[in-house]
């Protein structure tokens, strides 16, 4: 949603909740005065209840226009948990109300008093309030939904409970009329007690959000739409908040200790999407880390070794089995300028940790200097191009035909061959690999000055 359409909803909602201001007043006076005039507790009950709907929908003015503030450096998730303390507010405002009305029915009721006078006019404000009542649950109920707006939505109950209110108090005058006598005091208990549902229904579902409690549809719509997601991704954690209708997600996923950060980061964009179409207008937070559990050997030898924050690089891992038990070998890359005594420590921690292992007998590791950069020079195109046809001509000796490519370049280390080879399309991958490898030894041997081999096979 862009900041101009947020300001428009804003701007709605606040003309929506002004118009119920307005006629929440009026329905104030005409209610009040009709029940004095006429001493009925009934109508006098539901003027009350209507005086605390005006403080309410003025406490949701106030709300819904701070709730609509974009996020700040002191507010990062927003302001809209305004409008939950709005709807607190409005239902303490009920309680207060639904109490004095259940208080006064009670003792009209202990006492005796006398019925109220029964005029025509006292049906025509009812028949209005109904009127009036629904078309306020009506609109305000429409703004909640689009807006996802607690305040507004705890203004509907406010008028749903209002036209409850306004049946219950039908219903008493036509007792009266039928000579029921106790029929004006009873409505008059019966609009306290929906007014008092009404508030604690309110304070619950908003104490729930403002406490943090988790939202249990939305946190199994987003557990469910994480699992269907590819089988690489698996959820370690979800935590989940609400604040005005929407929702914020922590989320911690694994996935295999081999994937590089690139694969990382679309695995947590997929986690991102998914839960976006599962709630719509979330915030995500995505932690992705390597997968602890459900690994084979290698994947966990693998995982083991990167946990270590100075082991740059884990290669060349191999698993050798015999009688039941198995023998790892691995490389481990560090920081070039790391001393021998730390890197040995490091390395003494992962075959420690790998040899607990159920199955491990023995570990051994290889320790590297991570490479670095190496600047390239300028070459001696003349000896290059010497060299490049010699390097031909061995690759046509070890392969029987030519290179694809073959590229030069000089470093301070000495020259760097890349060679690009054609082999066929059903060779397998380790055929290619040792293929490619005897061309490298032949290389390294025969020319003078490598410092690297690099050769790429394609079908």
């Amino acid at each position: 949603m862009t900041r101009t359409d947020a300001n428009e909803h804003a701007l709605t909602q606040q003309r929506t909740t002004l118009v119920s201001i307005a006629v929440a007043g009026a329905l104030v006076v005409i209610k009040l005065g009709v029940g004095l005039a006429t001493g009925s507790l009934a109508m006098i009950s539901a003027g009350i209840e209507s005086s605390g709907d005006v403080i309410a929908a003025t406490l949701t003015f106030f709300a819904v226009r701070l709730g609509g503030r974009p996020a700040d450096h002191g507010h990062p998730y927003g302001h809209r948990r305004a409008e939950n303390l709005g709807a607190l507010g409005e239902a303490a405002i009920l309680l207060a109300g639904g109490l004095v009305v259940g208080i006064e029915a009670v003792s009209h009721l202990l006492a005796g008093a006398r019925a109220p006078v029964l005029h025509w006019y006292l049906f025509a404000v009812i028949a209005a309030a109904l009127v009036l009542d629904l078309s306020r649950t009506t609109v305000s109920l429409a703004a909640a939904r689009r807006y996802d707006s607690p305040a507004m939505r705890s203004n509907a109950f406010h008028f749903a409970s209002d036209m409850a209110g306004s049946l219950a108090v039908l219903a008493g005058l036509l007792a009266v009329h039928a000579g029921f006598h106790q029929g004006d005091a009873l409505a008059a208990l019966l609009v306290a007690a929906i007014i008092l549902a009404a508030a604690v229904r309110l304070i619950a579902e908003n104490a729930d959000i403002l406490m943090d409690r988790t939202p249990t549809e939305a946190q199994a719509a987003a557990e469910r739409a994480i699992g269907e997601l590819a089988g690489d991704i698996e959820l370690s954690r979800l935590r989940l908040r609400e604040s005005a209708g929407r929702y914020f997600a922590d989320v911690v996923v694994s996935v295999p200790p081999g994937q590089a950060v690139v694969e990382g980061h679309v695995a947590a964009d997929l986690v991102e999407g998914a839960l976006e179409r599962a709630l719509p207008g979330s915030d995500v937070v995505v932690h992705v880390e390597p997968r602890r559990q459900g690994l084979d050997l290698r994947d966990r030898v693998l995982a083991i070794a990167l946990a270590e924050p100075l082991v740059k690089e884990a290669h060349d891992i191999t698993i050798f089995e015999r009688g039941g038990s198995a023998t790892v070998s691995l490389h481990l890359k560090f920081p070039a300028d790391l001393d021998l005594r730390s890197a040995h420590e490091i390395a003494e921690r992962v075959e420690q940790a790998i040899r607990a292992r159920p199955g491990v007998a023995d570990v051994q590791t290889h320790l590297e200097p991570l490479e670095r950069p190496l600047s390239a020079q300028r070459s001696d195109e003349r000896a290059d191009l010497q060299t490049t046809r010699e390097i031909e001509r061995l690759v046509r000796e070890v392969t029987g035909a030519d290179p694809q490519m073959v590229k030069l370049l000089a470093t301070d280390a000495g020259r760097v061959l890349f060679v690009t080879l054609d082999v066929g399309a059903g060779e397998s991958l380790t055929g290619a690999h040792e293929l490619a490898g005897e061309l490298e030894e032949a290389l390294r041997k025969r020319i003078d000055g490598v410092a690297e081999v690099i050769v790429h096979t394609e079908p």
